[in-house]
């Protein structure tokens, strides 16, 4: 076997990415109470306040145009499909807005593309002002009514919950009844949770203020986000503009470390609360040094100081993302933070080093799974959990030997598995949303001798292979790719590869996401000084824009269609509107000429039919896959629904079911495992991939011995 570890570290492939979804829009959901009176903040402030945006919008336009894979104009077409993307994202259920509004905006529809090739951002602040009025409207309306209207929770009516089937109020009456109806769904919900009436007022009150306080807190960037997203997920869905906070947080998930606590945040009602501690992070040192001091999930972060004597700041109602930035810092700094555990109680001060983070639950992780066969022989099967493929781009530009890299850490483990005695290997990629095209190619590699990993077509219909050069292969032995519909993009193009090579199989949902397209980052300061590399390039942000397509080494494209699996399993996820072709102005599917590459017949048809066969009959007497099999009839039933019941009988019917079905989901189709030391969840899923696994094994063995005689 060729000894292929001294070329891992050289990235012999240009640096794209595939992502699953559009680059994230700016969150927009913290919370507190506003006055009336508040004066509009972020974006609305400052005379030259549109100068920047100006030509970063003339740059993202130009980029577009230069670029996209699609070579579309930006046209009329583009810009009617951003007003209606622009207008969505702040009000998807039309409660804000009227028609009177729609109509005096409409006056743009067919001009957003000529107002961004001259960097005119006018119309995104027009509408936001705007909606910042009728926020601010909306929440006297709620006061007014969860102080003076009394609910009649016995009536039969409904509420409908998709905005495609409403039309804006028209007037003011009908923005109140609308919201009338919106307000007793949310008592409802309080109420199904056990809250009284007047808990429930006073809770729904709070929420819509801090919702007001939140927006009033957007910030110039953010706003700008928005909107050239809104332009350039018109081209396709992944085309995204990122503003220069949004990079860096995608960087630091490319490179998996980043400097700071060592905690996940979320917002929940006007609070920065703690979901999770990471394990081995300054937090979770610190609470094991000093249990005074232990931070934990659930408890409430409100205020923070810098330094051991830094003032400390009330961060309760401020913006998430401003309360991260507070807290995140230089490593071996000192952090305060003002804390209320469990959300309750007296205020306590934690004084946490900051250090840097490693984000090990990104990055991969293996187990050595030990079975028994059926003639009673001990077999191990090794199971590499692999969430994406990261790649550390700033090391990799700069030609860190040391690169963060999933290439290089999946082959660590397998060469761990060789050591040990591992039969089988399992590759799972069920919530792989994509990332380093360099890494996907580097990474099959691992698994096949040498050839084209994937086909690339460009804008001018070029196509392009791209090859693993090395010869031989880390792990030659019975491969298992386990996939879902959430398997996107560099996941499709490995599981693709080992399926045309006949390298191993491809277990899991019917087939995987469909997204079929390369994205490369642009980085706008560097595109404004001419590609010079500079040290430090201005912070305009960054365009990711779709350039290319993949196929397989057969021609295959994965766009819209994904990777079929061989064995193919029962799962929620295969249900579930979650597909390329689920997202809006997806490319097209084609095909192009196979390439040449050595097939082997570790996939050979018969030896698929018996695994199906073999799987078939498990699954039919399963336990978990017959209670599976029930959720997934409930949850086809509900997943069509439009509209949600208002009245109290109804909808606490609807309601318990709903919330019987969720914890079966939990514990069914898995939440992740609490264990960080854990890779798998040993339940009925897991189950049937080992079985499958080691029926797999026998047979590739049954295999070779017919062919041998």
């Amino acid at each position: 076997m060729a000894n292929v570890r001294g070329t891992w570290t050289n990235l012999r492939h240009p640096i794209f990415f595939l992502f699953t979804v559009a680059a994230t829009f700016a969150t927009l959901v913290v919370a507190s109470l506003i006055p009336k009176d508040a004066p509009a903040q972020g974006p609305l402030a400052g005379p030259d306040r549109h100068l920047p945006e100006r030509h970063i919008s003339r740059m993202v336009s130009r980029l577009l145009l230069r670029d996209h894979l699609s070579s579309a104009p930006l046209d009329d077409t583009i810009s009617q499909r951003a007003f209606d993307k622009f207008l969505k994202f702040w009000d998807p259920l039309k409660l804000y807005f009227t028609e009177a509004d729609i109509a005096e905006f409409s006056a743009n529809r067919n001009l957003l593309d000529d107002q961004i090739r001259s960097g005119n951002t006018e119309f995104a602040h027009k509408v936001f002002e705007r909606f910042i009025q009728r926020t601010l409207e909306r929440v006297q309306t709620v006061d007014d009514l969860l102080a003076n209207h009394e609910f009649n929770f016995e009536e039969d009516e409904v509420f409908v919950t998709d905005g495609d089937k409403v039309k804006y109020p028209a007037n003011a009456a009908e923005a109140t009844d609308r919201w009338r109806k919106r307000l007793k769904y949310d008592l409802l919900t309080q109420l199904a949770d056990g809250k009284t009436l007047e808990e429930a007022k006073e809770r729904i009150g709070k929420r819509y203020h801090s919702y007001a306080r939140r927006i009033g807190q957007t910030s110039e960037d953010e706003l700008l986000e928005v909107y050239l997203t809104s332009v350039t997920s018109a081209y396709d869905p992944h085309t995204t503009y990122m503003s220069p906070g949004t990079l860096e947080n995608f960087n630091i998930q490319m490179r998996l470390n980043l400097e700071g606590i060592g905690a996940a945040l979320m917002s929940e009602d006007g609070f920065c609360k703690v979901s999770k501690v990471i394990p081995g992070g300054a937090a979770d040192k610190q609470g094991k040094k000093n249990a005074e001091e232990k931070l934990e999930a659930g408890d409430f972060i409100v205020s923070v100081g810098q330094g051991t004597d830094g003032e400390m700041v009330d961060v309760v109602d401020m913006k998430l993302n401003d309360v991260v930035d507070m807290i995140r810092g230089k490593a071996n700094t000192v952090v305060r933070l003002g804390v209320k555990k469990k959300g309750k109680g007296e205020t306590k001060i934690f004084n946490i080093t900051r250090a840097k983070v490693e984000l090990k639950d990104s990055e991969a992780r293996g187990e050595i799974v030990e079975q028994t066969t059926a003639d009673g022989q001990k077999m191990k099967i090794g199971w590499i959990d692999l969430p994406s493929f990261y790649l550390d781009m700033e090391a990799a530009r700069s030609g860190n030997p040391n690169v963060k890299r999933s290439t290089i850490d999946v082959a660590r483990l397998l060469e761990d598995f060789r050591q040990k005695g591992v039969e089988a290997v399992v590759l799972d990629l069920r919530r792989n949303g994509g990332g380093s095209l360099t890494e996907a190619i580097d990474l099959t590699g691992l698994f096949i001798d040498q050839g084209p990993v994937v086909q690339v077509k460009d804008a001018d219909n070029n196509v392009h292979p791209y090859e693993d050069m090395n010869r031989g292969m880390l792990w030659d032995g019975p491969l298992v790719v386990l996939t879902s519909k959430m398997s996107a993009s560099a996941s499709e193009i490995l599981a693709g590869a080992i399926q045309d090579y006949g390298r191993g199989i491809v277990v899991g949902d019917e087939q995987t996401h469909g997204k079929g397209t390369v994205q490369t980052l642009l980085d706008l300061g560097r595109e404004e000084l001419m590609g010079a590399n500079p040290v430090n390039p201005p912070s305009l942000g960054a365009l990711k824009i779709t350039l290319q397509k993949f196929y397989r080494p057969s021609g295959k494209s994965t766009q819209l269609k994904g990777v079929e699996a061989d064995v193919s399993l029962p799962a929620l996820t295969a249900n579930m509107d979650i597909a390329e072709g689920d997202l809006d102005y997806p490319v097209p599917f084609d095909t192009v000429q196979t390439t040449r590459y050595p097939v082997s017949n570790a996939n050979a048809a018969p030896l698929v039919a018996e695994l199906n066969r073999l799987s078939g009959q498990r699954v039919q007497s399963s336990e978990g896959f017959s209670k599976l099999n029930k959720m997934i009839a409930t949850y086809l039933e509900q997943k069509d629904k439009k509209q949600v019941d208002l009245n109290k009988q109804k909808f606490m019917a609807e309601y318990e079911a709903l919330s019987e079905r969720e914890k079966e989901i939990e514990s069914l189709v898995g939440e992740a495992d609490e264990d960080p030391n854990e890779v798998v969840d040993r339940d009925y899923y897991f189950d049937e991939v080992i079985n499958i696994t080691k029926d797999y094994v026998r047979l590739l063995e049954q295999q070779k011995v017919a062919s041998n005689n």
